[in-house]
């Protein structure tokens, strides 16, 4: 009988879901997500400036990636619905509301709240926010400049954004979730990315304690590369950049593998639109190795072009990794 596999992922948004759904197909995985909590634009800036909670909208995403197949698909859907219209709720999701009105219930409990929406999405696996504490990302620029605020680093000053981050941080310092500590120490496989690199993935590892458990750990740890730059957070990078500035936050962890796609089925049309927003897609600069981390290379782009709802304020990826191609590859690390 094959013994069961503990794989932590760490991120949040679009890439993260992406991840766990393909995931949760395969039965002998226990399934974790450790979710970073400083998403201050959209919806959340409501949530967190309205009500005082902690942003919930990757919580949610994740949620709903790890519902099961047995629940109310009517349900899963409300959570993800977006309202297009109505003084003060346009743009707000159906679920992140759910979730602000279970908080107030709960007297202020967010933790239990996000325990009781699981229950009733029927989620299959653990959804771990990084921190309680309602912090604020930092990030600074190789021409000395600093921006406060994650919504202000996704969408920067169109002067601004042509520079590097050089450094990240939260502000205040934040207390780090046991529970995350706990999953990273006691995992066979850390799976980092895909999604934005300096407001998705990063933001987990700045908190203290999540690099210390990731070197700690004797978990595999695997990275997904990104598919395009995005531009105010990782303009020119190459493949090389990538890894190199994650092993920086992991505080010399060496990456074990990472996942590159090597297809290059992107409609023309696509990448004139990214161009647009001055953005390419990620030059493979590495060989089989890269210095210990070893490369993957596999067709890992979804043939779905996404087009948000006009609700939607915020700019989302057009082209995506295929959740089932991207758990293929990563199963065929772990072996089950």
């Amino acid at each position: 009988m094959r013994k069961r596999k503990k794989v932590v992922v760490i991120g949040g948004g679009t890439g993260t879901y992406m991840v766990l759904m393909g995931l949760k197909k395969y039965p002998l995985l226990d399934l974790s997500v450790i979710v970073s909590m400083m998403d201050d634009g959209g919806s959340n800036r409501v949530i967190r400036d309205e009500f005082g909670l902690l942003p919930t909208s990757d919580l949610r995403q994740c949620m709903v990636a790890l519902a099961s197949e047995d629940s109310d698909q009517t349900l899963r859907k409300l959570f993800t619905y977006r309202y297009n219209a109505g003084t003060g709720i346009s743009g707000m999701t159906f679920g992140n509301l759910f979730m602000a009105a279970l908080t107030d219930i709960y007297k202020g409990n967010q933790d239990k709240a996000i325990e009781e929406t699981c229950e009733i999405l029927g989620v299959k696996g653990e959804i771990i926010p990084v921190t309680f504490d309602k912090v604020h990302l930092m990030a600074k620029y190789e021409n000395g400049k600093q921006v406060l605020g994650e919504h202000d680093i996704d969408e920067p000053d169109p002067k601004q954004g042509k520079y590097r981050i050089i450094e990240l941080e939260v502000i205040p310092k934040a207390k780090v979730n046991p529970k995350a500590v706990r999953t990273i120490l006691n995992a066979d496989y850390i799976i980092l990315g895909p999604g934005d690199f300096y407001t998705s993935i990063l933001p987990n590892l700045v908190i203290d304690g999540v690099s210390e458990a990731i070197i700690k750990s004797k978990a595999k740890t695997v990275f997904v590369l990104n598919l395009m730059t995005r531009f105010g957070q990782t303009v020119g990078f190459r493949a090389s950049d990538f890894i190199d500035e994650l092993e920086k936050y992991t505080v010399g962890r060496k990456l074990d593998y990472c996942l590159v796609n090597n297809s290059s089925e992107i409609p023309k049309g696509i990448l004139t639109r990214y161009k647009k927003e001055n953005a390419e897609t990620v030059k493979d600069n590495i060989g089989k190795k890269y210095g210990e981390t070893q490369i993957i290379r596999r067709n890992l782009i979804s043939n779905k072009v996404y087009e948000k709802p006009k609700s939607d304020k915020l700019p989302r990826s057009l082209i995506r990794h295929d959740s089932a191609k991207l758990a293929k590859a990563v199963m065929g690390l772990i072996g089950s």
